[in-house]
């Protein structure tokens, strides 16, 4: 069972995600939070799998949840939840440690698939809606003003990388999947499989959201490319 804590300040979105999540035969809802607070709270004592956090809660928020929830709980995932598609502080989730971003409206079977993703590991953040939002709100090295600016230097492991793995990143930032980026460059899945481990490793990202972040801010892509 994949087990679920509800963190958002409004009782009634609670209680649809909660009927939607214990509906299905894999996942239940183990705790509810209203605050960022409250959710650390709980994470620390009923060790959930994946937490819904809601960016934009009172006191505590949702962001500065996350980044303390992942820090001290790595094995807890977060999927940032907001009600604005083009939100910085989606970005601000992923940076701090989120799995996956989804907003509020959508549907039931998005939000359990996005459950299930994240509980994989995996970032569950549709690939173009990803590179727009970095692309809108993260401030590159050439100068561009979009958004926040990262406040520790891009890691030195990006001018480390192999060319194969430099062209895989920015596929990568560009929203391709590991199958796009397969025929793209002429090679097998598990080989990209393999570089995308590799690459992930050599610049200190554990998945494909912080990875295109890096990518944005070493100056690898630029907004609207």
């Amino acid at each position: 069972m994949i087990k679920v804590l509800l963190a958002d300040d409004h009782e009634l979105v609670r209680v649809g995600f909660k009927l939607m999540l214990d509906a299905q035969p894999d996942m239940g809802v183990v705790g509810e939070a209203g605050d960022g607070a409250r959710a650390v709270d709980l994470c620390r004592r009923l060790r959930p799998d994946v937490v819904l956090m809601d960016l934009h809660m009172p006191g505590l928020d949702g962001v500065r949840a996350t980044e303390l929830i992942t820090s001290e709980l790595p094995e807890v995932r977060v999927l940032a939840l907001s009600t604005f598609d083009l939100d910085e502080n989606v970005v601000a989730a992923l940076r701090a440690g989120a799995g996956g971003f989804l907003p509020k409206d959508v549907s039931p079977e998005e939000l359990i698939e996005g459950v299930r993703v994240v509980h994989r590991g995996e970032s569950a953040v549709a690939p173009r809606l990803l590179t727009r939002l970095i692309g809108t709100f993260v401030r590159a090295a050439g100068g561009q003003h979009a958004g926040p600016r990262r406040l520790d230097p891009v890691p030195a492991e990006v001018a480390g990388l192999t060319e194969r793995e430099r062209e895989i990143l920015v596929l990568i930032a560009r929203g391709r999947s590991n199958t796009e980026i397969a025929t793209a460059l002429a090679v097998s899945p598990s080989t990209v499989k393999n570089h995308v481990t590799n690459l992930f490793a050599k610049i200190g990202v554990r998945d494909r959201a912080q990875a295109v972040i890096v990518a944005y801010e070493a100056a690898l892509v630029h907004p609207g490319e």
